[in-house]
């Protein structure tokens, strides 16, 4: 079974045409949309259009749908991106730990004069600071830790329902 994840990690990405482009667009407007509304509207037929979703799942360049969620209305008022530094080479430990923290939304490790970027969303204030404080801190490889809170967001998928 490992031999098989390497082997899909190791097979080089098939390139996309404009069709696969404008299917993966619709799909990341609207992750339930049928496949009949997807071969409409970008002019293929629906076997066509079910078969390049298929092939976009399986080669992992669509990794999955989920719903886009107003944090706000969600009961999650308060954003923020926070950044670390860690001990070198703790990576893999920082972030399963991370992983289990309540609210976070997103980690990447990056490059520059941080190690960790991460966006988490809270109901407040007062629990972002529990959260980085008591959470983030406690984690043993984390050397420091800055907190860049969201005042507002702007969506760059374009959402259809909206208009």
């Amino acid at each position: 079974m490992a031999t098989e994840q390497m082997a899909e990690f190791q097979r080089p990405a098939r390139s996309l045409d404009a069709i696969d482009r404008a299917i993966l667009r619709l799909l990341q407007e609207d992750g339930r949309a049928s496949v009949r509304s997807v071969a409409d509207r970008v002019h293929v037929s629906r076997a066509n259009a079910y078969a390049r979703i298929n092939r976009l799942m399986e080669d992992g360049i669509i990794r999955g749908f989920a719903a886009r969620v107003d944090h706000e209305r969600a009961g999650q008022g308060a954003s923020a991106y926070i950044t670390l530094k860690i001990v070198q080479n703790s990576w893999r430990t920082v972030r399963e730990q991370l992983l289990t923290l309540p609210g976070v939304a997103h980690i990447a490790l990056v490059s520059g004069d941080f190690d960790v970027l991460m966006l988490v969303h809270t109901a407040d204030n007062r629990t972002l600071r529990e959260l980085v404080l008591t959470k983030i801190q406690a984690v043993p490889e984390v050397l420091s830790s800055r907190t860049l809170l969201v005042f507002e967001e702007t969506d760059l998928v374009v959402d259809d329902h909206s208009r």
